[in-house]
């Protein structure tokens, strides 16, 4: 670990930072280089404790002394500099005092994340990142073992995935699925009966699936705006909806993995 105070731009290490902005992020699924940006002390101690690796930090003055504490196993340069110019450098205000560019773990596989989970949850094409993290959140404070996610998916470790995951994303196991119908396959064979949280004339109402729920269950979410998709709902074992009154027929994707999964909690 080594301190490099910085009143340009000009570093080469600081690479890292601009090219990796939210405008940035925004045009790829998985950033350039195998890397993401974790933002505050939080969540890069839950990275750093989720055992991935710094490659450098960027803070304020007034931060140092706890990113100090922090880096102090790791051979990494921590950038200081005041706020406006650490602002010119990522293009947002770094209100939360300290941003690392942290190493992207390799994708596990889809059987090795789900062996011995219950519980999953199956993001399909989701595409707005404060869902994704919102979702997770979910998953880990109702009891979710693992998160698997589609090709088409927002990425979980976008920064503000991250940060309004409170960093969970770093903690409950996850990877990507591959297409329909394989996807259904893999989960099938593991023994997992695939519920989708989707509208439908033949779906029950999830209070009668947590009546007597599956040992081993998917819920499968879909996007925002159309939902699940066809191949998604037509591979399900069941369709579940939430019951909703006052002419209210959903709930927002992240609100509604909260209450089923709370429904569907293990007991």
């Amino acid at each position: 670990m080594h301190i490099v105070r910085i009143d340009d731009l000009e570093h080469p290490g600081l690479s890292d930072y601009s090219g990796l902005t939210d405008v940035a992020l925004r045009r790829l699924s998985e950033p350039a280089g195998g890397l993401y940006i974790a933002e505050s002390s939080k969540v890069i101690t839950r990275a750093i404790a989720a055992g991935h690796r710094p490659r450098s930090i960027l803070v304020q003055e007034q931060w140092l002394p706890e990113m100090e504490a922090l880096l102090a196993p790791f051979d990494v340069p921590i950038f200081v500099g005041a706020p406006g110019l650490l602002e010119k450098l990522t293009g947002f205000n770094l209100h939360r005092g300290a941003l690392a560019a942290m190493h992207r773990p390799p994708l596990r596989p889809v059987l090795e994340v789900i062996d011995g989970a219950r519980r999953v949850v199956v993001i399909e094409d989701v595409v707005d990142h404060t869902n994704v993290g919102a979702i997770f959140r979910a998953a880990a404070g109702l009891g979710a073992d693992a998160v698997l996610v589609t090709p088409r998916c927002a990425d979980p470790l976008y920064r503000r995935s991250v940060r309004v995951s409170m960093g969970t994303v770093l903690q409950v196991p996850w990877t990507r699925l591959p297409e329909w119908p394989e996807a259904a396959e893999v989960l099938k064979e593991a023994g997992f009966h695939l519920a989708a949280l989707a509208l439908s004339d033949t779906a029950v109402g999830l209070d009668v699936l947590a009546e007597n729920p599956p040992e081993k269950l998917a819920l499968l979410l879909g996007t925002e705006g159309d939902g699940l998709s066809r191949d998604a709902v037509s591979h399900a074992d069941t369709v579940v909806t939430i019951p909703m009154l006052h002419g209210v027929d959903s709930l927002n994707v992240a609100s509604a993995s909260a209450v089923a999964l709370w429904a569907l909690r293990v007991r």
